[in-house]
């Protein structure tokens, strides 16, 4: 009875971050930006939770002899983790790490980021060295956007409403494994550690609900985690009403609805970790879409404040804190480092 007690506990302290009043704002960034700590900045906005990428291929160029060992000498951390742990601890952020990029050894041989690994197990293990590295990190992010065109090669590119044929279900079914691989390698180093899957975004090579329906592993079940991310970058207000985006496209808008297809192929419920979010304020953005800075500013005011009401949302993330000159893009500040109006909606909401 105690060793049952022990372990109901154990599992109620891993749980209770990814289920119940939780929401944080999150946010990617630079660590310094001329010299000067952007962190009082991150935490005048109210961020809880900074986000960044830890690159497997460049933490791993060669071939580990021990790969679950993070003082194998092929590892090369990064000293960037270490500068942001340190420079998040003052403000009681935590450090959410993005795991992305294959090494050349891994990847069968392909030069240049986005190639998927060969061997999902190389990927758990290489989780399982970084928890390791970095034991106070407990937020684990499988992969960014492998939906997207060149993030996880090789992956053809799908029409909305075409079923899979079995070359395109492979993108989906190596993910899955890797996915619930890592899962296992990251649990067993900490209980606390949350694993972040999924991570769609609007549309891709394999728009949201074709990754949901062929995210299966081997023997048909679906890949463990313990939330799925999303990017939920959108051209519409983001408020839960209207009809649905066309070609299956998952705008924040359409939350309610990814979250019903999750329901659906995964049989319960996963709180949504939005983990990149901007509204375009100049006309020549990669998103070919942009608004009035006062609109956006009150689209941001929207986005929080419904993040923040429905419980589905575990967190709700800015990708771009900073302009990037010449052009007023998708930042909160300029790129001089003037506040836009959704810095102001997004520090007050």
């Amino acid at each position: 009875m105690v060793a049952s007690a022990a372990i109901f506990a154990a599992l109620a302290v891993a749980l209770l971050p990814a289920t119940a009043g939780a929401f944080a704002k999150a946010v990617w960034g630079p660590i310094v930006r001329n010299g000067v700590n952007q962190f009082p900045v991150y935490h005048k906005l109210g961020v809880r939770i900074y986000q960044m990428d830890l690159d497997w291929s460049q933490a791993a160029p060669k071939r580990p002899a021990d790969p679950t060992n993070p003082k194998d000498p092929a590892y090369h951390w990064p000293a960037a983790v270490a500068q942001a742990l340190a420079a998040a601890a003052p403000y009681h952020m935590r450090v959410l790490l993005e795991l992305i990029n294959a090494p050349v050894w891994a990847d069968g041989g392909h030069a240049g980021p986005g190639w998927a690994p060969r061997n999902p197990l190389d990927f758990a293990h290489f989780a399982q060295a970084a928890a390791r590295e970095y034991p106070h990190v407990h937020l684990w992010m499988i992969w960014g956007e492998p939906t997207k065109e060149g993030n996880f090669q090789p992956e053809p590119r799908v029409e909305p409403g075409e079923p899979l044929d079995a070359a395109q279900r492979a993108a989906p079914h190596l993910y899955a494994r890797m996915l619930n691989d890592a899962y296992g390698t990251l649990k067993a180093v900490s209980h606390r550690n949350l694993v972040i899957g999924g991570c769609t975004f609007t549309t891709g090579n394999i728009n949201p609900l074709q990754w949901l329906e062929n995210l299966t592993l081997p023997n048909g079940r679906r890949p463990r985690m313990d939330m799925w991310a999303h990017n939920p970058f959108s051209y519409t207000p983001p408020v839960f009403a209207g009809p649905p985006s066309p070609f299956d496209e998952v705008q924040f808008s359409d939350l309610p609805e990814l979250e019903r297809w999750i329901q659906r192929y995964f049989h319960r419920t996963l709180p949504l970790f939005l983990s990149e979010f901007e509204i375009p304020t100049a006309p020549d953005d990669t998103f070919n879409f942009w608004v009035d800075p006062e609109l956006a500013a009150s689209w941001v005011r929207e986005a929080l404040r419904t993040s923040r009401r429905w419980h589905d949302i575990y967190a709700l993330g800015w990708i771009n804190v900073y302009d990037d000159p010449p052009l007023e893009t998708g930042g909160l500040l300029t790129a001089n480092g003037t506040p836009k109006p959704d810095f102001y909606a997004f520090e007050h909401n």
